[in-house]
């Protein structure tokens, strides 16, 4: 790796010689952690040219630190911070320590993280969270894709830019959802974040204070709830059955400033909220004065009919903020979501966007909006929507073979993820942990309820992974299953 020029303050106008100096600040760094056991040192001319003294100036320097204990020179390879510290520098903190805060801390927001697949150990198939199969991503277009869009957006894409992201992707994704969410949007009423989870903290902190009410789903997504948290609002459950949110439940709530659903497949059982519900919840939302927030995180992977619309594309008093995005459809490491929303609230949006971390990512932000310019994430997103409803299929099938009479579910319209109930007797918690030591990771129901209360389910990711490799998953999960 390359390396960077150390940097060692001096002060010209102290009587202690300049190599003296230089030693006690090594020995100081040594001591607080910023050089490691091992790490090595700059040469003495490399580092004499940085600081601006003569050469046998860092040589005295050296001398005096190796003869302390501090450093170890080793013939023909170079300079380097001695492995154990000197007897006498028993101030000398460990590799690990590092200074605590020196202020006082408002108390702790709690969050609840999900597993997540990225630090699986090599060789563990993972069925735990709805992330797409990355190595069909068609990386050779994407990286002309970058090529074009820095060949001809060149510095603009790389200077400061407008908060509510690349022109052109927005005009693109406003002709999508338009087409194929039914929605009524511009590029005016669209702003482009880094992911869905950006979406949301922004649609929090613009509308929520401290003290406001959201209900949220339960069973739910708590990356979501994490973020309203965050503002000081109050988070409060609405229960979940086969037709989605308990809209009954919500109307007797009280003061609500928002709500929080997944309508289409709903996070994390799939069930789609039914059209009567829809209706009633829109109604409601109008006569009290509250702002849904709508995730639609997954719109594309509708297999088995035709897609259900968002509640946006039926909203005409300005009531939904409609969160989406393309990690789903690309990648996640892209960090491209989206939100739609009123004209003006997309302004005020903008404000606070710019407060936060200013702008988004110009130059993948101008290279996807090529690429749906020239139809490639359409292609994309057709052979994806064939190689999941296969995945979805295999899964089926190996569940049924392997672990028919532990589990019982309904084949998901959609999606990326299937829900399935444990028989009565099966710990659900359990075999999650057993699942691991067996290499395969999956995530029981109790992560998602409210009040971390067991929830004898088990989500099931099958996106990710290919045919063989789902039925494998199944035959290791059916050994780990608690008997």
């Amino acid at each position: 790796m390359a390396r960077w020029t150390l940097t060692v303050p001096l002060d010209s106008r102290s009587p202690t010689p300049r190599f003296v100096q230089i030693a006690r600040a090594l020995a100081e760094d040594v001591r607080r952690g910023r050089l490691r056991p091992g790490e090595p040192l700059p040469g003495s001319r490399a580092l004499a040219v940085s600081l601006g003294v003569h050469r046998n100036t860092v040589l005295a320097a050296y001398q005096e630190l190796e003869a302390q204990g501090w450093i170890v020179t080793t013939p023909g390879l170079g300079t380097f911070v001695a492995e154990v510290a000197p007897e006498d520098a028993s101030a000398v903190p460990s590799a690990q320590a590092a200074p605590d805060v020196g202020f006082v801390m408002p108390p702790a927001v709690e969050t609840r993280a999900l597993p997540r697949g990225a630090s699986a150990p090599r060789g563990m198939l993972s069925l735990l969270t709805g992330s797409p199969d990355v190595r069909l991503l068609p990386s050779e277009v994407l990286a002309r894709a970058y090529r074009r869009a820095l060949k001809r957006g060149g510095q603009r894409l790389l200077d400061y830019a407008a908060p509510l992201g690349h022109a052109g992707l927005r005009e693109a994704l406003a002709g999508m959802l338009a087409s194929l969410r039914g929605m009524a949007v511009t590029a005016d009423t669209l702003l482009i974040t880094r992911g869905s989870q950006g979406a949301l903290d922004l649609a929090a902190r613009t509308l929520l204070r401290p003290g406001d009410t959201v209900a949220v789903e339960s069973p739910g997504y708590l990356p979501a709830w994490d973020a309203f948290r965050l503002t000081g609002a109050n988070v409060v459950p609405v229960p979940v059955d086969a037709e989605g949110l308990r809209v009954d439940v919500l109307e007797q709530l009280g003061p609500v400033r928002a709500v929080y659903l997944t309508p289409h497949h709903q996070y994390p059982t799939t069930v789609t909220l039914s059209a009567e519900r829809r209706q009633r919840l829109l109604a409601w939302a109008r006569a009290s004065l509250v702002a849904l927030i709508e995730d639609d995180y997954d719109h594309e992977f509708h297999f088995d009919g035709p897609p259900v619309l968002p509640l946006a594309s039926q909203d005409r008093d300005g009531l939904v903020l409609y969160v989406g995005t393309l990690s789903k459809v690309l990648a996640p490491g892209l960090r491209l979501g989206f939100l739609a929303a009123p004209a003006s609230f997309i302004s005020r949006a903008a404000s606070v966007r710019a407060a936060v971390d200013r702008q988004g990512d110009g130059v993948t932000e101008a290279a996807v909006a090529e690429l749906l310019e020239e139809g490639e994430v359409q292609r994309h997103v057709r052979k994806m929507r064939s190689v999941y409803r296969s995945r979805r299929d295999a899964l089926v099938e190996a569940l049924r073979t392997s672990l028919g009479s532990a589990l019982d579910f309904t084949v998901p319209a959609g999606g990326m993820t299937l829900w399935a109930r444990c028989a009565p007797g099966v710990d659900a918690a359990l075999w999650a942990e057993r699942g691991l030591r067996e290499g395969v990771g999956f995530v029981h129901g109790g992560h998602y309820t409210f009040d971390r209360a067991p929830l004898n389910a088990l989500r099931l990711c099958f996106t990710s992974l290919q045919e063989d490799e789902l039925c494998e998953a199944v035959r290791r999960m059916a050994r780990a299953l608690p008997r």
